[in-house]
């Protein structure tokens, strides 16, 4: 199933917009044909066919790491305290009940809920491959189209990151089997994943279709071997596709890696050729100087998912540790606990206030941008993130004028929507020149609370 796009010529007249360069300006005609924007103009006359767009405009934003059906655990997991490995067991749970219908039901509806967060794109780190048990579906890819399909519907582009997933975790004796629900996480080995990504029959630039296309991700140094890391880097390569990677999202797992391969997790990615500049390392918390001087050399992308990493109790990702050392950063949603790019991009400041015991490490255009222009580079749509002319037609308009933002100074528009405003002040939501959300409501998934709600209580019964 693929994305429709209107093919004739769109104006809007933006209140107020952020444009590159220039920041915050009144009174913007923005044109687009079809998917792209052709002109954009502050202080322009606007013609009588315009639509207005009130508020604030910013680009479409980025979630550069979803898992779909964690959505399902949203609450659940607040239940009782436990640890990152007890919800990690409750996630398994889930994972082993879905099937292909009951994982597209869940994922159009986890999608339709960023859409009205003003997402318009979304890395999708897929390893819910086969049955369970681990046999393989008729169609091997039948989970991946299911995803692809449900982002269709939703209205957003996907770069669905297909994950290579091989052993059951790392202790300090070694490797450990899979088990249970992550037998259908595994190909096999890493030749075997490759083969039925390939099968997937994306074009040599690894689009499937107009609204997606297809990344490699290597799930943790816990999940896939050192000799097996090779073929999911050559395939990365050979498609010029993004390759992500979760990194020291837990002490544990540098402590493994450290007594099982004498080395950092970063060191080991490092030595085996996964960092580079299309690589994003997610999470990236427990770091030392060495791992950021490398990750900063290959200039990767890092990103931070705050709202789950508080959630799980991982720790303070050293986020501008990490901006200095050269590696952009981008936002994810992740564990989806809440589903809120602005919330996770003043996370990312407040972390590292609470860390530092002091104010001011990132200003609100420096986090937008981590929100839109590096979050779609990351992901393969480097035009796509900034209102200019070029670039895909996407635009997300927040309300100004809500209990969180009324009374905000012109002058400080920007920092509102950063860190004030949440997903509840999206009114509306252009992607790809194709309205999605309009007034607050979902067009194309008319009743998403009600989406949410019987695809979740159908997988947890």
């Amino acid at each position: 199933m693929t994305q429709a796009t209107q093919s004739v010529p769109r104006r809007w007249l933006a209140d107020l917009a952020w444009l590159p360069g220039q920041g915050v300006r009144r009174d913007v005609l923005i044109e687009a044909d079809g998917d792209r924007f052709t002109a954009v103009a502050p202080g322009a006359p606007a013609p009588p066919d315009t639509t207005r767009l009130h508020g604030l405009t910013l680009p479409g934003l980025a979630n550069a790491h979803s898992h779909a059906f964690h959505r399902a655990l949203r609450s659940v997991t607040q239940a009782d305290r436990g640890t990152f490995w007890t919800w990690r067991e409750r996630m398994y749970e889930v994972a082993g009940r879905l099937d292909p219908d009951s994982y597209y039901r869940l994922a159009r509806a986890t999608f339709a809920e960023m859409a009205l967060a003003g997402v318009s794109c979304v890395g999708e780190f897929h390893y819910l491959h086969h049955q369970p048990g681990g046999h393989p579906y008729a169609d091997p890819n039948i989970m991946s189209r299911a995803l692809v399909d449900a982002a269709a519907e939703a209205g957003l582009r996907i770069t669905l990151l297909d994950t290579c997933y091989l052993t059951g975790g790392l202790a300090e004796e070694g490797l450990l089997p899979l088990a249970g629900p992550q037998l259908r996480f595994s190909d096999g080995d890493a030749v075997r994943w490759a083969a039925r990504v390939t099968a997937f029959d994306c074009d040599e630039h690894g689009m499937i279709a107009p609204h997606a296309q297809v990344g490699a991700a290597i799930h943790s140094v816990r999940a896939v071997p050192r000799g097996q890391m090779h073929p999911v880097v050559a395939w990365a390569h050979r498609f010029g596709a993004p390759l992500h990677v979760h990194l020291s999202e837990q002490r544990a797992e540098n402590e493994a890696c450290q007594a099982v391969y004498g080395m950092s997790p970063t060191r080991l990615l490092y030595e085996q050729d996964v960092l580079g500049p299309r690589t994003t390392v997610v999470h990236a918390t427990h770091l030392d100087d060495a791992d950021l001087e490398l990750l900063g050399g290959e200039r990767v992308f890092a990103c931070l998912c705050p709202t789950t990493e508080r959630d799980l109790g991982d720790g303070l990702a050293p986020a501008q540790a990490l901006a200095a050392a050269g590696c952009p950063l981008t936002l994810g949603s992740d564990s989806h606990a809440v589903i809120d790019i602005l919330a996770e991009a003043r996370g990312v400041e407040y972390a590292e206030r609470l860390a530092r015991r002091a104010r001011g490490h990132f200003t609100a255009e420096d986090l937008m941008r981590s929100a839109t222009t590096d979050g779609h580079t990351s992901l393969g749509w480097p035009d796509a993130g900034e209102i200019t002319p070029g670039a895909r037609a996407d635009l997300v308009a927040v309300s100004l004028d809500t209990v969180r933002t009324a009374g905000t100074a012109e002058a400080a528009v920007l920092e509102a929507a950063v860190f004030a405003a949440t997903a509840a002040d999206v009114t509306d939501v252009v992607i790809s020149g194709r309205d999605v959300v309009g007034g607050g409501v979902h067009l194309l998934v008319p009743d998403v609370p009600g989406e949410l709600s019987r695809s979740i209580r159908a997988v947890l019964g």
